[in-house]
């Protein structure tokens, strides 16, 4: 009884399902006709077909009555059938070199200094103060003051430190402190002496060229000791030679004659530390 109760439903829906999709198919069918439904009849067609041949009559014969038409004759000269080419001419610029040479960024570009020059680090006057120095006997140019170059003494004292630093001696402190407070009394020693004072720069550089010949010391007492007699006198003669470098300098810049002794004197002192460092 059950199973027959079931099938009993299921033949309902499957006549509920097909009656359904019936009458969706009979909407679709009765769209489908009022979408497409058109009062387009054939004597429409055979008269619109009329009309586009009428159309293209008048458009052929306008076409033709234009082809007809004489086309008016254009009149050539003949001297330019028989030249061969324009002879006039063409405008073309002319390029002007004083525009390029008045012109104030060119200008400017090559009026600019090399970039050493505006570091500041010049080779000729390194070159003159080094010949200066190295030949204390000559006369010294006092317009070498004028150029306050640290170049050379910067690298005389890193040259200096570095063959400390090849002996076993890792000075590189002391020997930036004792120059620099070396400079300031120097300095102010000077001030103190002339007429005409004198910029700390100056000072530092002249002292700083003048450690030429101690760089000269400390490289040659990597090969023999300095303790013993030659080396004293080796560190006394190169002493002396550094100060009386610094002091023939400092009187020709600073017009002080006669008294180059008594310059003479605390940069021998100053120049002495050096030895000492260098010896011990």
């Amino acid at each position: 009884t059950d199973l027959l109760k079931i099938s009993h439903t299921k033949l309902h829906l499957l006549e509920d399902l097909s009656i359904k999709n019936k009458q969706r198919m009979s909407n679709l069918a009765q769209f489908d006709s009022d979408f497409y439904q058109s009062n387009f009849t054939i004597d429409n067609q055979e008269q619109s077909g009329n009309d586009s041949n009428a159309c293209g009559n008048l458009y052929g014969s306008r076409k033709q009555q234009a082809g007809e038409q004489p086309q008016p004759a254009s009149f050539v000269p003949s001297e330019m059938l028989m030249s061969s080419g324009y002879a006039g001419q063409f405008f073309q610029p002319a390029s002007n070199s004083d525009y390029y040479s008045q012109s104030p960024y060119i200008d400017s570009f090559d009026e600019e200094p090399p970039l050493l020059e505006e570091l500041g680090i010049h080779f000729d006057y390194i070159w003159q103060k080094t010949l200066t120095v190295l030949n204390p006997m000559k006369p010294a140019d006092g317009s070498i003051m004028n150029e306050t170059d640290l170049t050379g003494p910067i690298l005389f004292c890193v040259a200096l430190g570095a063959t400390l630093l090849l002996a076993g001696k890792v000075q590189f402190g002391y020997v930036y402190g004792m120059s620099a407070i070396g400079c300031l009394v120097i300095h102010a020693l000077l001030n103190l002496m002339s007429s005409s004072g004198v910029s700390y720069g100056c000072v530092a550089s002249v002292l700083g060229y003048c450690l030429l010949p101690m760089v000269i010391l400390s490289g040659c007492a990597m090969f023999f000791s300095l303790q013993g007699i030659f080396g004293t006198m080796s560190s006394l003669v190169i002493i002396g030679w550094c100060s009386l470098s610094a002091s023939k300098i400092f009187i020709a810049a600073l017009h002080m004659e006669g008294q180059q002794l008594l310059v003479a004197y605390p940069c021998a002192l100053l120049y002495g530390l050096f030895a000492l460092l260098r010896i011990f």
